[in-house]
């Protein structure tokens, strides 16, 4: 019988963590592994101690900012990141598994955090309607291996 990967199997995590996402427009989520271990999981919405969305905002969600995106979410790859460093978890040459590509800034923050694969499972541009996956471009130009999955 064969068994499913680790790549299968922690893409499906970050799938189900999406689904803890409060966002009413986009539920995402993310999986941070390092030697085929989870060092931390993300999903997207606003920081702790503040509002759900779907719950302050249940119509047309958060405000949103100056690029029309939620003024109050952090990415799921945010999320995941910034929860490992908070514990004092190594993430350099981790690898991220997240739902949807990751943006131009959750890229900088990828790249600066010493990551070194991203595994995506839709695109952010084709959800954003933007011409080109310009994180994951910038991630490829520097180093970082991108796998779409």
């Amino acid at each position: 019988m064969a068994t499913k990967s680790f790549d299968d199997i922690f893409m499906n995590l970050a799938t189900d963590l999406a689904l803890k996402s409060h966002c009413v427009k986009a539920q995402v989520g993310a999986v941070l592994t390092k030697d085929t271990r989870i060092i931390s999981i993300g999903y997207n919405g606003p920081p702790a101690g503040t509002h759900n969305c779907d719950e302050q905002w249940p119509v047309d969600g958060c405000p949103r900012d100056s690029r029309n995106s939620c003024s109050l979410a952090l990415h799921a790859e945010e999320n995941a990141i910034l929860y490992a460093v908070k514990n004092g978890t190594q993430i350099n040459g981790a690898t991220l598994y997240c739902t949807l590509s990751p943006c131009i800034a959750c890229a900088r923050l990828i790249l600066t955090s010493g990551i070194k694969k991203v595994f995506y499972k839709n695109s952010y541009a084709q959800y954003k309607g933007l011409p080109s996956d310009e994180g994951v471009d910038f991630l490829i130009r520097f180093g970082v291996n991108c796998t779409l999955l």
